[in-house]
């Protein structure tokens, strides 16, 4: 009796021989390559034990999100959309159709950074395309724009999300829980310049609330580096509004600049959309536990919904705290922003420390996860872990900017 395998069936059987696992090579720069339009899902990989999933790419058209791909992962609990044309960065996570992570920016298109000068408005252009959950300022530097110690502009946080990868893969293992994982390569190479290429990494496991970001940053030229990254993790409604609290283990905070210092006292709480509000930004030092480990929370006023960010102070020793409660059409936002790296520019950085070096050849990781949480006792369970760490200290408030710009 002859047996017709479809194709899906046949790179499952053949990748689980060797790998355990699914692999779908969607975009490769080397090649030339790119499958267009593209979905997979659990049922036609035959995987049926635990929550249905789905990953699919579509390509963006129309304005100045023409030739844009997104890649959405479905795994039944939450929705993550990546854009690969972007950096891989996060454009929002949704649930049963609605944005749980996320802001509403007035740049309303997934912009291609084809359309985006980084120098314009004095290096200021990054702002042109930003609108995402999250979003890789680095690697090559970031913070504020300036001139370095050559003469030359360093643009607003960098040129990584603004650079479409040059690779794609998603991996689905074969055995339950069935994690997936997409792999994405964003490399940064200037002739005379930097030659930094990072593999970034998602993973979440199917029924899941929360997803994680393993990325390796490797220094791929002979001569060693400087780089600097923030995750510039950006919240909007549901979460962000009059009364919501950030909650974050540190040992101290201090303002960004003298118009942060009148919001010193209540840098946790949030006001509600307001006309004429400027950006206020706060500088935390991370404390995590004897590994390292640590996380920030976003709560809303009934502390019954949220998010926490967990990450390793090893890796990202600094947060940054942006809070960007104006009008609701300009952009009622704040930002949770864990870095080796505040915001300054990078000439205010290096005498605080914040641009470390790479080797050549050396490699450096950082990993985040990301946990939406859906009820009072995830809430409850989240602040318990800060104050664990915390160990009944108070975040010291230091009163004077770290540097003036």
């Amino acid at each position: 009796m002859k047996v017709k395998l479809t194709l899906a069936a046949i790179t499952l059987a053949l990748a689980s021989l060797n790998t355990q696992a699914a692999e779908f090579l969607l975009t490769d720069a080397a090649t030339g390559s790119d499958v267009g339009n593209w979905q997979v899902t659990s049922s036609t990989l035959g995987m049926t034990s635990g929550p249905a999933f789905s990953v699919e790419k579509r390509r963006l058209h129309g304005g100045k999100q023409e030739g844009v791909d997104v890649l959405v992962v479905n795994n039944g609990e939450l929705s993550v959309t990546l854009v690969p044309t972007r950096g891989m960065g996060i454009y929002q996570v949704t649930s049963q159709g609605h944005r749980i992570l996320g802001w509403d920016s007035p740049v309303k298109e997934i912009v291609n950074p084809a359309y985006i000068d980084l120098e314009s408005r004095n290096g200021l252009g990054w702002l042109d395309g930003f609108n995402e959950m999250m979003v890789r300022c680095g690697f090559e530097w970031t913070g504020h724009p300036g001139y370095d110690d050559d003469g030359h502009l360093l643009t607003l946080h960098g040129r990584a999300q603004n650079t479409p990868v040059s690779m794609v893969k998603v991996i689905i293992d074969d055995q339950p829980p069935h994690k997936i994982t997409v792999l994405g390569q964003v490399a940064e190479r200037t002739f005379k310049k930097t030659q930094l290429v990072t593999m970034t990494e998602l993973q979440t496991v199917p029924g899941s609330n929360a997803f994680s970001i393993h990325d390796k940053l490797t220094n791929v030229s002979d001569y060693d580096d400087e780089y600097q990254i923030i995750y510039h993790s950006n919240f909007g409604r549901p979460i962000l509004e009059k009364g919501a609290k950030v909650t974050i283990a540190a040992s101290e905070i201090s303002p960004f600049n003298d118009y942060a210092k009148a919001g010193l006292k209540e840098w946790q709480t949030y006001l509600g959309p307001t006309k004429g509000f400027d950006e206020m930004v706060f500088n935390l030092k991370s404390l995590g536990d004897s590994k390292g480990n640590t996380l920030a929370v976003l709560n809303n006023k009934a502390a019954n919904s949220g998010v926490s960010i967990h990450y390793n102070v090893k890796q990202l020793p600094v947060i940054g705290l942006w809070k960007n409660t104006d009008t609701e059409s300009q952009g009622y936002v704040t930002g949770i922003e864990p870095g080796t790296s505040y915001s300054y520019n990078t000439k205010l950085q290096r005498p605080l420390g914040l641009v470390p070096t790479i080797k050549a050849g050396e490699s450096k990781h950082f990993d985040l996860t990301y946990t939406v949480l859906r009820s009072s006792a995830e809430v409850k369970g989240a602040l318990k872990e800060v104050a664990k760490i915390m160990k009944g200290k108070d975040v010291k408030l230091v009163k004077e900017p770290l540097a003036k710009e």
